[in-house]
């Protein structure tokens, strides 16, 4: 997201941060599968360790995107609910919503990256359409 963000010029109106709702993976860095794919579309994730979502979060982010059910379902947990409605599923923008296909599972890191591509293009035609519309 943070490469589209940068490639249609909005760094200076739209702020991304991840976080994961688990703690099983704070510190370490990107999954070596989810960094070839990455690598192969010449976005660079270096330097990028997990961290878990806190419930101050839910104050500082105007969107909250899960990539499945259970993740959305966390963060109302972390949250102690979603009074703004700021809680969406990535695929929700999308003409297919639903949940991302977790690679840990199936391995087919390209699949998910085309799901997650495909999400964040829609985020961003979003993300774009409120700001023209304000």
């Amino acid at each position: 997201m943070k490469s589209k963000i940068e490639a249609a010029g909005l760094s200076d109106k739209i702020y991304v941060e991840s976080a994961g709702t688990s703690d099983e993976e704070l510190g370490n860095p990107v999954y070596p599968g989810t960094r070839r794919v990455l690598a192969e579309h010449g976005i660079d994730c270096s330097g990028k360790y997990a961290r878990q979502t806190t419930r101050d979060d839910y104050a500082k982010f105007d969107y909250l995107i899960g990539m499945e059910r259970v993740n959305a379902r966390n963060m109302k947990r972390i949250y102690g609910g979603d009074p703004d409605g700021k809680i969406r599923l990535l695929l929700d923008y999308t003409d297919k919503p639903g949940d991302i296909d977790d690679p840990w599972y199936h391995r087919d890191f390209d699949a998910t990256y085309r799901q997650v591509d495909a999400g964040c293009d829609a985020l961003l035609a979003a993300l774009r359409k409120e700001l023209d519309d304000n």
